[in-house]
């Protein structure tokens, strides 16, 4: 998406209310960076601290790595063409210990150096992106194979989750963040 200037403005710290104060702090703390949909997220200061949890306790290491999940959400974001989302999670992939070479094989995961469970998991992004429909018995089957119960949770939401925040961020013109320079 061209930078066409956000339908929103974004809202810079010093407009912000104390509470979204504290929340840019926090992620600049952890990010480097303020992402710009949390400068429009800042409109509503409920929703933009519960979307920061969410995202925090999604993306963190938990049944699975934070970087497989980031690469993940990168397959999502390439399939939804949202420059501002394959930027971010490629960075965050990176920041969480993915390789270059996994990070650039996302496009063309099936040749990438990806074991065949994290090749089943980014098949099932492919398949959410289609509709739920497409996770049929038998390939459901093939996912139990490889996945315990904790990770599939995990695995389905965030490839869920990701067909819903690009939309959000492109819907609004949202402009890709620039990446934090690193220190």
């Amino acid at each position: 998406m061209a930078d066409q200037g956000s339908r929103i403005p974004l809202l810079e710290r010093d407009a912000a209310t104390p509470e979204m104060a504290a929340l840019y702090d926090a992620l600049l703390a952890r990010r480097g960076v303020v992402p710009n949909m949390f400068k429009v997220l800042a409109y509503a200061p409920a929703i933009a601290e519960g979307v920061a949890g969410f995202l925090g306790a999604l993306l963190g290491d938990g049944a699975l790595t934070g970087w497989y999940k980031e690469l993940v959400a990168v397959r999502v974001a390439i399939l939804l063409e949202s420059e501002y989302a394959i930027t971010a999670h490629k960075a965050s992939a990176r920041k969480k210990g993915a390789s270059e070479e996994q990070i650039a094989a996302v496009a063309d995961f099936e040749r990438g150096p990806y074991s065949e469970k994290e090749k089943r998991g980014l098949r099932l992004a492919d398949r959410l992106h289609r509709g739920p429909r497409e996770v049929e018995h038998s390939f459901y089957v093939e996912l139990r194979e490889a996945f315990q119960d904790a990770e599939l949770v995990e695995l389905f939401l965030t490839a869920a989750a990701f067909e819903m925040f690009p939309r959000f961020i492109d819907g609004l013109h949202i402009p890709v963040t620039p990446l934090a320079v690193p220190k």
